[in-house]
């Protein structure tokens, strides 16, 4: 850190007080730093319908029944996954809605991220 070690101003040479000042400030930036926590939430929706709501980081949603659901209205045959994610830091998804009453078998394991 030079930018303090001016000859003509100030200290003479001495840039600790700059130093000190960018020391302290980045000091207080880490402390106000708090780690992201995200919070799983498994569902296993079968003869019934919901929407995973606005806000969520990640979803997925796996056919598991022997019947068609459907998830964001498109048909979702069993055995088939769908996987969403909001991509970078603080990034969400909006709603998307599920059934699985219209076919019998339908079945969905939904893993959400919030």
């Amino acid at each position: 850190m030079s930018i303090g070690n001016l000859k003509t101003e100030g200290n003479k040479g001495n840039n600790f007080p700059y130093q000190l000042k960018n020391l302290q400030v980045l000091g207080s930036i880490n402390n106000n730093i708090s780690p992201i926590q995200r919070t799983p939430t498994f569902l296993r929706p079968t003869g019934s319908n919901g929407t995973v709501a606005v806000g969520t980081y990640s979803m997925s949603f796996a056919s598991v029944g022997t019947g068609n659901a459907i998830v964001g209205g498109i048909i979702l045959k069993p055995g088939e996954t769908l996987n969403f994610d909001a991509g970078a830091i603080n990034n969400t998804l909006g709603a998307v809605a599920y059934d699985t009453t219209t076919n019998a078998g339908a079945e969905l394991i939904i893993i959400t991220l919030t």
